[in-house]
């Protein structure tokens, strides 16, 4: 039988090294995956460099952002193109049983309790594995869907955790790898698109793409940002309170602009991470009758209707995706240290 390959983590910083191991057996439970592709996320930089720790000991094969096709399992997947949820719940406890199964208690992450997607294989629970349409396949690769598993998917699930609705004003903060979906997956749920970053490209990418505007925050004083984004709310017939405020940058400076932006009856929700802590005046929540909200993943529920927006043409992923030999893994993850890429690493099994 084939040996199993994966690039593995051993140590903070260090290169990930290629390691070759027998494949493993699958359980009652259990679905085999050649993976197709895995994204590469700012959850894998905070564990490989940040400091962040993963629940399985060191060494450890990274990447929960995975499509493939099942070449072993039960008989009603077998052979089809799926999506590896990045968080698999239990599906029987009490939080599953709420609705709330992508804080399950007894969730498997991909590249966090279990060796993960940077690599030829990967054993999982098949229950929550979502199946690829044909029409789907027929639009994109399947290595280039495997950031629904995250990049777009957390997005959506946090875009409806926010009661976000049509006529509403979003402000999305940083429109690199998952913001940019969540800033357009808010225009195609009917919202006035605000996007915020320090990037021109990113900013081109994302207006390109139907964000109704733009602004460059580097070097901007707050106030003017706050001044230049009720200048554009009003140009663009959007509400002057209520606004639905998204912080996917993962910085410190983001989660400050968020909390700034906080106008009355508003929402700030808080998707990128940082290990980085801010000081906020908690009050203003209270004074603003706001909220202030967390996502984590999305639930595997919400994965169908994340690919029929794609499936229907309503969300295009094309400009937003680029593909990598895995084998440059070390080299991928040093630039996207370095913020050398505007779009979303994708890393595609190159071990035959």
């Amino acid at each position: 039988m084939e040996k199993m390959r994966q690039y593995r983590m051993t140590a903070p910083h260090a290169p990930f090294e290629l390691v070759e191991t027998e494949m493993p057996q699958v359980g009652d439970h259990e679905a085999l995956v050649k993976v197709a592709g895995c994204g590469v996320c700012h959850t894998d930089i905070s564990y490989w460099h940040h400091g962040v720790k993963t629940k399985m000991e060191l060494p450890l094969t990274l990447g929960h952002e995975i499509s493939g096709t099942v070449v072993q399992g039960p008989a009603h997947l077998k052979g089809r193109k799926v999506i590896v949820p990045a968080v698999l719940p239990c599906g029987e406890c009490d939080l599953c049983k709420k609705g709330r199964s992508n804080i399950c208690q007894h969730q498997l992450m991909p590249g966090n309790d279990f060796h993960g997607g940077f690599a030829s294989h990967i054993k999982v629970p098949h229950r929550y594995l979502c199946p690829v349409p044909d029409s789907v396949l027929a639009k994109y690769r399947l290595e280039e869907l495997s950031v629904i598993a995250d990049a777009i998917s957390t997005p959506y699930q946090v875009l409806r955790k926010s009661e976000l609705e049509a006529g509403d004003l979003a402000i999305v903060i940083g429109v690199g790898g998952v913001g940019v979906y969540g800033a357009l997956i808010a225009k195609i749920m009917g919202a006035k698109v605000i996007a915020l970053d320090i990037s021109d490209e990113k900013l081109a990418s994302a207006k390109k793409n139907g964000v109704d505007a733009v602004v460059n925050t580097k070097g901007l004083d707050f106030r003017d940002l706050k001044a230049k984004v009720r200048d554009l709310a009003k140009e663009l017939g959007a509400p002057t309170y209520g606004w639905k405020i998204f912080e996917f940058s993962g910085t410190a400076a983001g989660q400050e602009t968020a909390f700034g932006l906080l106008t009355f009856t508003s929402t700030v929700s808080i998707v990128g991470f940082t290990m980085d802590k801010v000081e906020v005046r908690l009050s203003n929540l209270m004074a603003f009758d706001a909220k202030l909200i967390g996502t984590w993943g999305c639930k595997p529920e919400l994965y169908p209707e994340v690919v029929d927006l794609i499936a229907t043409g309503k969300l295009e992923i094309g400009d937003f995706v680029q593909t990598f030999p895995m084998g440059s893994i070390n080299e991928v993850f040093r630039n996207t240290l370095d913020h050398k890429y505007s779009k979303r690493s994708v890393m595609v099994p190159d071990f035959d």
